[in-house]
């Protein structure tokens, strides 16, 4: 029986960023097909932080009516969108609509607001439920969040998207009364993949699926243990417990209906309140705001520019393998955790000096260093998977920081969190799609000084 609910938990799990990991993962091949092409991401970032309605209902909800709100009820309907959205989005996903005289992809717009909404709300809904199992369910969980940056990243190197070819197609003018030799144009001809995009939105709806009827399993199995006061996520498993957790806001729902108690249960279960100096608290945060405005919304948004120009299979690995980088990063804090604020502060160093090298690469867009070469081809791969990788542990272990401090701490870190990440969109949509700074390529057709 345990054994079969560490595979219930770690499949509930899967669903929790299954469908947003898997639209990243996919952008290479979607960019090619939708009217926004390399300006996509910028609306995507900014789409997802328009989803993080559903967290702040959940947390107003928690706030303004304490003990109200059933967090099954809220999970079957958040997965049951994200069941069907998928699906839609597999049917629908090329139609567009004109708006203001210019094509759009409103209905790919639109439904991935709804599974940015279920993948955001699974930040403040999924973790509580899991505290009604025992502490040993928690880590498998969180194994099943990682996955769903994993599999996706992993189907995706499997399809083999965005793969193109260069071809001379020859064009006639049409004039009747000088007939003029036919002239070649160099054109980019994508060879198909090894299975559609439908198919792979298809796989997104079945993992959505199954992360449901797990939980419909684990909601409805009998409850044959007894919750105590006891830390339902041990210190070994601090790291698991922000790892996504720095996604979304905190949940504050309170054990208890006094507020006295459930502070006196906080503060028995977690560690003792680390010193930390005023300026160490500023430095953190500071850390916490930037980190997650680079990952979630500075860089993310120009990464078409950044990899486009070195080709589709740049590209396709950088976003298959920046996907599995975040979930290998928390895996490493596991095992090797390091709390020194100045390694840490070193550690976001490098990994902002990766993402200076991929937001030059972009504004350089379409003729960066080193184009058309394997060299800049490895660097650019490497560069944004170090950029994740390293950030991603910094992410994590600034939150182990401030979990043992206090859980206000912690609240006021998922707001820093979601103001990075929400700044980093907003200065980045307008630089893109209203000033033009970044400049899309042709991979056969642009010509570069050398």
């Amino acid at each position: 029986m345990p054994l079969y609910i560490h595979a219930l938990a770690c499949a509930f799990g899967l669903g929790s960023w299954v469908s947003i990991n898997g639209l990243w993962v996919e952008l290479p091949l979607i960019v090619n097909v939708l009217p926004e092409a390399w300006d996509l991401p910028s609306y995507l970032t900014v789409i997802i932080q328009f989803a993080n309605l559903g967290p702040l209902l959940v947390t107003l909800a928690h706030k303004f009516c304490p003990g109200r709100l059933r967090e099954h009820l809220v999970i079957y309907v958040v997965l049951s969108i994200g069941v069907v959205a998928c699906v839609l989005l597999a049917v629908f996903w090329k139609n567009t609509t004109v708006i203001l005289g210019q094509p759009h992809s409103t209905a790919f717009f639109i439904l991935t607001f709804f599974l940015a909404l279920v993948d955001c709300t699974s930040s403040v809904t999924f973790l509580p439920f899991m505290m009604q199992l025992p502490a040993k369910y928690i880590t498998t969980y969180f194994i099943g969040e990682g996955l769903s940056g994993l599999v996706p990243g992993l189907v995706a190197l499997a399809q083999g998207v965005g793969m193109a070819k260069c071809v001379n197609v020859s064009h006639v003018l049409d004039n009747l009364t000088e007939p003029e030799p036919s002239t070649f144009i160099m054109e980019t001809q994508y060879l198909p993949p090894n299975f559609s995009t439908e198919i792979f939105f298809s796989f997104l709806a079945i993992m959505t699926a199954i992360s449901l009827g797990s939980f419909i399993i684990l909601n409805r199995m009998p409850r044959t243990f007894e919750l105590s006061t006891e830390n339902l996520v041990p210190d070994s498993d601090a790291v698991a417990t922000v790892c996504r957790g720095l996604e979304g806001p905190m949940d504050p729902n309170p054990k208890t209906n006094n507020p006295e108690e459930e502070e006196k249960l906080r503060n028995g279960v977690l560690l003792p309140k680390p010193l930390h100096s005023g300026y160490q608290l500023a430095f953190i945060y500071l850390m916490v705001l930037w980190v997650n405005g680079a990952t979630n919304g500075l860089l993310p948004s120009v990464q078409t520019f950044s990899c486009m120009p070195y080709g589709n299979m740049a590209y396709h690995l950088s976003a298959a393998l920046s996907a599995v980088a975040n979930p290998v990063a928390c895996i490493i804090a596991m095992f090797f955790p390091k709390r020194s604020l100045v390694f840490l502060g070193i550690l976001c160093l490098l990994g902002s000096v990766f993402g200076g090298y991929n937001m030059a690469m972009a504004a350089m867009s379409p003729c960066p260093l080193l184009q058309d070469t394997p060299l800049g081809d490895a660097i650019i791969v490497l560069s944004w998977v170090f950029f994740t990788g390293l950030l991603s542990y910094v992410k994590v272990m600034v939150g182990v920081i401030l979990r043992d401090r206090s859980h206000s701490a912690l609240v006021w870190c998922g707001a820093a969190v979601q103001a990075g990440s929400l700044l980093g969109s907003i200065i980045m949509f307008p630089l893109i799609n209203i000033y033009h700074l970044f400049q899309s390529g042709d991979v056969c057709n642009t010509v570069c000084p050398l």
